[in-house]
């Protein structure tokens, strides 16, 4: 039921998508409609794009900061959406292209540069399969791509919540300069 509900919004908001481009061009904006594909790539960096921006941003000393004792550390929340986007790659592509370990383990990933390393190739490599799989493999998968997007986004939430605790304003929340 639930990933009926998510294929549905996701239609309805590329129908919207749709509409809004023609409005647009009808008001003489040349703009190109976005294909399937393109419109879930397009989600798909910003998010991974956002969180690789947090990765970098966070201070390598504050890599084991938790809230409290219940909840991941800023290290293991990113190796977690890391984790999971491989899941989801390795069983698109039938590859091993990376650790899909729901929770990878920290020891496997001693500095941030190997944290952030794995979690920039993890939504370059989805953003590859997607280009791969194009508007039909995408259209079929389309649960699976927006679960996982979806997923991303759930903790880039989280992980602004950790920059607010800590006093911090969080890069996408900065004034553009």
């Amino acid at each position: 039921m639930k990933i009926a509900a998510r294929t549905i919004v996701l239609l309805v908001s590329l129908a919207l998508t749709g509409l809004a481009g023609i409005s647009r061009a009808q008001e003489g904006a040349a703009q190109k409609q976005q294909t399937p594909s393109e419109a879930l790539l397009a989600n798909w960096n910003d998010v991974g794009g956002r969180l690789v921006a947090m990765a970098q941003d966070w201070p390598e000393d504050k890599y084991t900061y938790r809230p409290n004792a219940d909840v991941r550390t800023f290290q293991q929340v990113l190796l977690h959406i890391a984790g999971s986007n491989y899941g989801l790659i390795n069983g698109k592509t039938g590859k091993k292209l990376g650790n899909e370990k729901n929770d990878p383990d920290v020891a496997e990933f001693k500095t941030k540069a190997q944290t952030v390393e794995f979690l920039k190739k993890s939504v370059a490599d989805g953003a590859a399969e997607i280009k791969n799989e194009g508007d039909a493999g995408v259209v079929k998968n389309l649960a699976d791509w927006i679960g996982y997007t979806e997923h991303m986004g759930e903790h880039y939430g989280l992980l602004v919540a950790y920059y607010r605790v800590n006093g911090v304003v969080p890069p996408e929340s900065r004034p553009k300069k």
